[in-house]
């Protein structure tokens, strides 16, 4: 009895060994092969990235703070509500009253450019879509001292044509032909654009209107911002096409029909129906071929919002937006200088002070082995995405020094183990300059990884002690 529990006890030693034996050699090779994780479902992709956006959600809003201190700086402006924000990544440089109540006055019109943007990426029209004014926008209908294009009866244009007449122009007239047009009417239109500020969550922005003349729109200068900058990433197009153009001519001999032909009219009894005369307006922007890089985006004013400007402008690959609004002026004249000086005075000091750290070639997934897990890795994945980083001018000679100096510095473990949870910080991209942390992002587990059993856990503690 006993010889034969001792040859029982010795095969299944012997059965073990020969079976640990083997499940040491599969890890290894599994081990030693594998580089990537296993692709997620697509269930676990979307409770991972709910998470994520949950977990960093102020890191995922469209504007932020600055990621790293900075002294606070006194500029000279004579508007009363002001806001400067890094368009690439969201980071707000600078604000005085920035969420004052103000009517929007014309940057109105950006919403109203956005909602017929989303119908066309929708393909409900295009911007060679030919349409005839309606008659509520003809601009004999239109509101006393309203901006204008000047449609009006026997006239026939593109939707592109329009946007340009309300972009440079800041027609009102344009304004309703393109509610009228998509809609029908302007409630459904405006309800359209109210959606959209819901959308990006600005709850003090709200609109009665799609051209801006009545004083119940109303917005806030870091609102209007968030949504510009939104608008210039989706619709960068819409810069060269429309907001950049510095003059515009309407209506052309094309855009008459029914036999008229271009020649001169007497304005002075009002505007007629049928409007004839070929009229060129320059962009409403003041800034637009006087300072360098500004491409866009839009003026407005009422008597309730004084004058206000949405400004942008690129130099050596940034882009910076600035939103001033209840700017000083007791004519347009003296507005147009007002939204000059304070548009230059922000502007001039972003780019001296901050330029952009665009290589973000190190924020991307790593895989990493799992010590003692049922899997064998994880990719570690950025937590969000930084867009860039803004650099400021605190090294070299100039901000465009201070970008070339930044260190990428990446952070994580040769091996995770144990027990890995998803969304659990591992690693981080850190981006340095002159020792300071001028952002990071941590990479955090995409997956949860169990314990394996113990079998395989001393297997890899083997495995791994000889890698080491």
């Amino acid at each position: 009895m006993k010889r034969n529990l001792k040859v029982v006890l010795i095969s299944v030693s012997a059965l073990i060994v020969l079976s640990f034996g083997t499940l040491l050699a599969i890890r290894a090779v599994e081990i030693s092969k594998c580089d990537s994780a296993a692709v997620l479902s697509e269930v676990q992709e979307t409770e991972l990235n709910s998470f994520l956006e949950t977990r960093y959600q102020d890191r995922n809003k469209i504007l932020k703070p600055l990621p790293y201190p900075v002294n606070p700086v006194e500029l000279e402006l004579g508007c009363e509500s002001a806001i400067l924000v890094d368009t690439s990544n969201g980071n707000i440089l600078y604000e005085k009253n920035a969420d004052r109540i103000i009517p929007p006055a014309s940057m109105t019109k950006l919403f109203s450019m956005y909602v017929v943007d989303d119908a066309i990426s929708r393909g409900e029209i295009t911007y060679d879509t030919e349409i005839v004014p309606p008659k509520e926008s003809w601009a004999c209908n239109m509101p006393p001292h309203s901006s204008l294009m000047f449609l009006g009866r026997n006239q026939k244009l593109t939707i592109s044509e329009l946007l340009a007449g309300l972009s440079v122009a800041s027609g009102n007239d344009a304004a309703y032909a393109l509610a009228y047009t998509l809609f029908g009417n302007m409630p459904d239109f405006v309800k359209a654009m109210n959606n959209v500020a819901l959308t990006y969550n600005l709850p003090n922005t709200h609109f009665v209107e799609s051209s801006g003349y009545s004083e119940l729109n109303r917005t806030t200068a870091r609102e209007m911002a968030a949504f510009s900058t939104v608008y210039i990433n989706q619709h960068p197009d819409s810069l060269e096409n429309f907001h950049g153009l510095q003059s515009f001519s309407y209506p052309k001999q094309k855009n008459l029909t029914n036999g008229y032909s271009v020649k001169a009219q007497d304005f002075s009894e009002g505007l007629p129906e049928t409007i004839t005369m070929t009229i060129t307006q320059r962009n409403t922007n003041p800034l637009l071929g006087v300072m360098d890089g500004c491409d866009g985006l839009k003026t407005g004013y009422i008597d309730e919002s004084g004058y206000n400007l949405a400004l942008t402008a690129r130099r050596h690959g940034t882009r910076f937006l600035s939103v001033t609004m209840k700017g000083p002026g007791n004519n347009p004249r003296e507005g147009n200088e007002w939204r000059k000086k304070d548009g230059t005075t922000l502007m001039d000091w972003a780019f001296y002070s901050f330029a952009d750290f665009k290589d973000m070639t190190r924020v991307k997934p790593y895989f990493l082995r799992s010590k003692g897990g049922k899997e064998i890795g994880v990719n570690l994945i950025p937590a969000f995405n930084p867009g860039t980083v803004t650099v400021p001018f605190i090294s070299g000679n100039s901000v465009e020094e201070s970008v070339q100096n930044v260190e990428v510095v990446t952070e994580f473990p040769d091996f995770l183990e144990g027990e890995i949870v998803r969304g659990t910080e591992y690693g981080k991209v850190s981006f340095v300059l002159e020792g300071i942390v001028l952002d990071s992002v941590p990479l955090v587990a995409d997956r949860n990884v169990t314990r394996a059993n113990i079998f395989t856990r001393v297997a890899d503690s083997i495995i791994y002690a000889i890698l080491k």
